[in-house]
């Protein structure tokens, strides 16, 4: 998980957009606020290091399909 960096596009198997790395908090991957999948801006998301796939390039790719994970994102910070 060395390979996850700042600002690498977060996409599921489907190819489609989950979001942009924040950065790595332990086995977590934090989500900039601007891909809050309620829409409101206002959370940081987490997704699990576990649905990582692959890492290539500038691409965080999940093992899931893009609205699962997004389903499946924990929203737990306002900052």
């Amino acid at each position: 998980m060395t390979q996850i960096r700042e600002h690498m596009e977060v996409v599921g198997n489907d190819g489609v957009h989950v979001g942009t790395v924040d950065r790595l908090e332990g086995d977590r991957i934090k989500l900039t606020r601007q891909d809050d999948p309620d829409g409101s801006g206002q959370h940081h998301h987490f997704l699990s290091v576990n649905a990582v796939e692959s890492v290539a390039g500038d691409k965080v790719r999940l093992n899931c399909p893009a609205d699962r994970a997004k389903r499946a994102a924990t929203g737990t910070s306002t900052h």
